[in-house]
């Protein structure tokens, strides 16, 4: 698997045939889509950490998703992808908008997962705070761990499985916290992307839980979005891939499929 370094911005790379690239969210890594990854197997996938996130906690400066977007331009620029199958999380859906508006050659498709098109007032606040928070260190982001492990998951995944809620755990535990921060701040000033203007095939799936992306929320994001579909997931909270991970394999093979047609 070719591990790609760009300007300390890690990415993995890895099979062959049409290409995907996969946006993780605000406290996520590539390993975000790992799950997905049975459903990809004829694809050539590309799987970035984001700057400030994961093993590109290294980048300098302000962070923020027009920052977020020209990484990934110039990531599939550097690994010569000229048009992809584009996969988000959470704040990478909002990642993913823009660059389906701003490189409409570039994005064949978009697979979104806990989709929101820019966070609400008290999300912006609410991150702010969460920065700040962050920045007390370690047990900053230990107390934010054990917050987001009790709202960020269903009720089922808590309960019965186990290994998913390690994993969120894990993926926030290892961000730098200072790095974190600042991906919070990027969320917060997040803006909305004209998605109207969006052309290309579109997917959006959240949980029934999922307080991000709640289902009336991303219901009334795919009617500004032409011909886009929704899924919700029964007993399923804002990590969709790691807590449905079959749902989520099938939705994906499935909408992939559709366009071979």
């Amino acid at each position: 698997m070719p591990l790609h370094l760009i300007e300390r911005m890690v990415a993995e790379d890895q099979g062959e045939g049409d290409a995907v690239v996969c946006i993780h969210g605000l406290g996520g890594t590539a390993n975000t889509f790992g799950p997905l990854l049975p459903a990809l197997t004829r694809h050539r996938v590309l799987r970035p950490d984001l700057p400030g996130s994961g093993r590109s906690q290294r980048a300098e400066g302000a962070l923020s998703i027009q920052r977020y977007v020209d990484a990934v331009q110039a990531f599939c620029d550097r690994a010569g992808i000229a048009r992809a199958h584009v996969l988000g999380h959470s704040m990478g859906t909002i990642v993913a908008q823009h660059l389906a508006v701003q490189a409409p050659r570039l994005v064949r498709s978009l697979a979104l997962f806990g989709p929101l098109i820019a966070p609400p007032e008290p999300a912006r606040n609410a991150m702010r705070q969460r920065a700040a928070k962050a920045r007390e260190g370690a047990a900053g982001l230990h107390d934010i761990v054990e917050q987001l492990s009790q709202v960020a998951v269903s009720s089922e995944t808590r309960q019965h499985q186990p290994l998913a809620l390690a994993y969120v755990r894990e993926s926030l535990m290892r961000q730098d916290p200072e790095a974190y921060a600042r991906s919070c701040e990027a969320l917060a000033g997040a803006e909305a992307a004209a998605v109207e203007r969006i052309a290309c095939p579109v997917l959006l799936v959240t949980g029934d839980e999922d307080g991000v992306a709640p289902p009336q929320n991303v219901r009334a994001m795919a009617e500004k979005i032409a011909g886009a579909r929704v899924l919700v997931l029964p007993r399923c909270g804002h990590w969709t891939p790691v807590e449905k991970p079959e749902d989520c394999q099938r939705a994906l093979r499935d909408f992939l499929s559709s366009q071979r047609n």
